[in-house]
């Protein structure tokens, strides 16, 4: 995910404050994975610097200096572009699962063993995704799903790869 670009897109609604940006991406986006502070003011910096935000006004209180930030119209014609852009599908060509696998049969272990325990992870994964997923709201469902999804892709190739794994020990052995 583009934090620079997720949070150009949380300004186009007004200008906000470094905290209030926080709040707003942690709600929407980081429910497994909030922004640190840092992150948020760094980025703001680095957005600020190359003119896709400005600062719309300073606030002093008792604490530290508060800036708000608005959006810039360069700010929001790379929003438009970014999201004008497909993501790049990943294929996952040199998975880290199939590198075991392999290690394990060149190794001599139990190939059958890391597809077994990579199964179970995935399953007890996917309950506790499932069960998110049954009391969450409508962003947390579609969340869910993605990842469920994932899973099921990840699932089959484990299935698979158990199906075929005599032929593959031959292969990678020889």
């Amino acid at each position: 995910m583009s934090i620079g670009h997720t949070l150009l897109g949380l300004l186009e609604s007004g200008p906000r404050h470094g905290y209030d940006l926080k709040r707003a991406f942690d709600e929407k986006f980081g429910h497994d994975r909030p922004l640190h502070y840092g992150q948020v003011y760094s980025t703001m910096s680095r957005l600020l610097k190359n003119g896709l935000v400005e600062v719309d006004g300073v606030e002093s209180g008792g604490g530290p200096e508060r800036k708000r930030y608005a959006i810039t119209d360069a700010g929001i014609t790379d929003v438009e572009e970014w999201l004008a852009t497909p993501e790049r599908p990943e294929p996952y060509l040199q998975s880290t699962l199939y590198t075991k696998v392999v290690l394990a049969l060149l190794t001599g272990r139990d190939a059958a063993d890391v597809l077994d325990t990579q199964r179970a992870a995935h399953l007890r994964t996917m309950r506790t995704l499932t069960e998110r997923k049954r009391g969450g709201d409508l962003a947390d469902q579609l969340i869910c799903d993605h990842a469920l999804f994932h899973l099921e892709a990840d699932l089959r190739w484990l299935e698979l790869t158990a199906a075929r794994l005599a032929k593959l020990a031959k292969e990678v052995t020889s």
